[in-house]
């Protein structure tokens, strides 16, 4: 948001104009998200971009939860959101704010609305009033309420705040005009009885405002200068400034609209996100194969990968598709500056150095990062010892000769040369174990008879390492646009995306790893601990990302 060589997207020059012209003297942005859900890589773009312009320009950005359906908020979606946001290194100016908290003011203007013959009480069902309101051709018809007496339409109201009125009976609705051609202005609710008690206010209220009354007033209210939402709302626009125009408010917001992010390969819905967890294809709203929030920060994707992501993408008037790989090349490319390097063996398959005696155990001090001063940490290096089975091959050949094979040598990741003698299969024909003789004065050094090993493979002490799993990711949807052409997204769910590895190693250093801190295996990917499925016998490492994409090679 603060490149100075990057061009002002539309929302910056409207901003950066207004403070020139003095339209407004201090820009004062909002994120309001509604609790009924955790936020998704969408809501991040939003984040980003409301208290990103509000740092650019010196100016405040609210945190506010639009709190008016009860039936689905509840204070879990509150406390996520807000870790949710602080995770991402944002803070909002002064105490976090809520619709609740304007619940009586909201009811003071609405019956302001009815004392100007604005609003009325009307007894419509949900049905007929959609049967009244029309199509995008044809103009709605008048409710046989809309002349209800001002008198009359207090009365009710008062009733139905007070618990008097049957819920669905009655509802309060603006008296705008049937005949609009934006379908919204076509006298819109703006009360509806709801007896279902509040996560904040509790009892109190038998009636909530709707979402579009409610959302421009606590603009209004909080002196919110640009209220920056996603372009959905566009067709919302003159409904807000008609209740701006029409109340007494304090200030006079006005809305702008942008473009949301929607990611190929992904759902962006929180009503979809539910259903996946409500249906058990995932492992709750954290799941890391979510594009949730708290499913990034399970699965270790750092906060500044997801907020450079943002920042780079383009702030448009119109919704685009981006390439999921986009986002994954920021995920690598802040990993790989900052992941601590470690080796785990995935597949592992025991090495014997023959050479060396059976109590033999050295450690060897390597960098935690090839290039950062993270530190040092300790690998111990002992007679048998671990490495991926796929990193022996019985016979040599070119297309393997980086791999270990009988009589050829590999280095050992920060260690010795070793050569392989000869090996142990079971019977059923699988390599069970390797045996192979250590190069003396080789740690660190090239060969004394000038033989140089062609590869390096990663490691573990077999007698001093951990036991760990390994969650491994594919994406979550195996078409690019999940819910695209008209086809039920839970069909397009991968149901190869989580593959659990229970028998894998870890070097010892692993066994004090932190939940958040990102780690480099080396040659296998980018990892980190899981929050949730850890305990003090087996720690469990979740794949934050591989370290190349192979989804095409994989598909094809």
């Amino acid at each position: 948001m603060t490149d100075e060589n990057k061009p002002l997207n539309f929302i910056q020059q409207i901003m950066s104009n207004d403070l020139k012209e003095s339209v407004v003297n201090k820009i004062i942005t909002r994120f309001p998200p509604e609790p009924n859900g955790y936020l998704h890589i969408g809501h991040a773009k939003s984040i980003c971009l409301n208290f990103g312009l509000a740092e650019q320009f010196e100016g405040m950005c609210h945190l506010r939860f639009d709190d008016t359906n009860p039936e689905k908020e509840n204070e879990e979606f509150v406390k996520s959101i807000i870790e949710d946001i602080e995770w991402l290194g944002f803070k909002w100016d002064g105490d976090i704010r809520y619709a609740s908290d304007y619940f009586d003011q909201f009811y003071i203007w609405a019956k302001h609305l009815i004392m100007k013959n604005k609003a009325y009480v009307c007894e419509l069902n949900s049905e007929e009033m959609k049967e009244s309101r029309g199509t995008l051709t044809l103009p709605g018809t008048n409710s046989p309420y809309r002349d209800r007496s001002i008198d009359s339409s207090i009365q009710l109201l008062e009733s139905m705040k007070t618990g008097n009125i049957e819920e669905g009976s009655m509802t309060l609705r603006a008296k705008i005009d049937m005949s609009s051609p934006n379908i919204n202005l076509r006298d819109p609710v703006i009360y509806r009885i709801k007896r279902i008690p509040h996560h904040r206010a509790g009892d109190k209220w038998n009636i909530y405002p709707s979402y579009d009354f409610a959302h421009c007033l606590e603009d209004a209210i909080e002196g919110i200068t640009h209220s920056v939402c996603t372009l959905e709302f566009s067709s919302n626009r003159p409904l807000y400034d008609w209740f701006i125009d029409n109340l007494p408010v304090p200030s006079k917001p006005r809305q702008f609209e942008f473009g949301r992010l929607n990611m190929s390969y992904s759902i962006t819905s929180k009503r979809k996100l539910k259903l996946l967890v409500d249906a058990g294809f995932v492992d709750g709203w954290s799941d890391p194969r979510m594009l949730t929030i708290s499913g990034l920060r399970r699965r270790g994707i750092p906060p500044i990968a997801i907020r450079n992501f943002c920042d780079s993408l383009a702030v448009a008037k119109t919704d685009g598709l981006v390439d999921l790989s986009q986002f994954e090349f920021f995920v690598r490319n802040e990993l790989n500056k900052s992941a601590s390097r470690a080796m785990v063996v995935i597949n592992p398959l025991k090495v014997v150095i023959t050479n060396l005696p059976e109590n033999h155990s050295e450690d060897l001090s390597v960098p935690c990062h090839p290039e950062l001063s993270l530190g040092e940490r300790i690998l111990p290096f002992t007679r048998e010892i671990f490495i991926d089975e796929s990193d022996f091959k019985k016979e040599y050949s070119k297309k393997f000769k980086k791999k270990l094979s009988l009589g050829k040598r590999v280095r050992l990741r920060n260690s010795y040369i070793v050569e392989a003698d000869d090996y142990l299969e079971n019977k059923k024909g699988e390599i069970i174990q390797v045996n192979v003789s250590l190069l003396p004065e080789s740690l660190g050094e090239d060969p004394a008879d000038g033989v140089k090993p062609k590869g390096v493979i990663h490691w573990v002490s077999a007698d001093k390492c951990i036991d760990c799993n390994i969650n491994l990711y594919e994406r979550l949807f195996h078409e690019p646009i999940p819910d695209g052409n008209g086809r039920d997204f839970l069909e397009t769910v991968e149901p190869e995306s989580l593959k659990i590895l229970t028998n894998c190693k870890a070097e010892l250093s692993l066994a004090q790893a932190e939940v958040g801190k990102p780690y480099q295996f080396e040659r296998e990917g980018y990892f980190c601990k899981d929050d949730q499925n850890s305990d003090l016998k087996k720690i469990t490492f979740n794949q934050t990302i591989a370290l190349r994409s192979n989804w095409l090679e994989h598909k094809d």
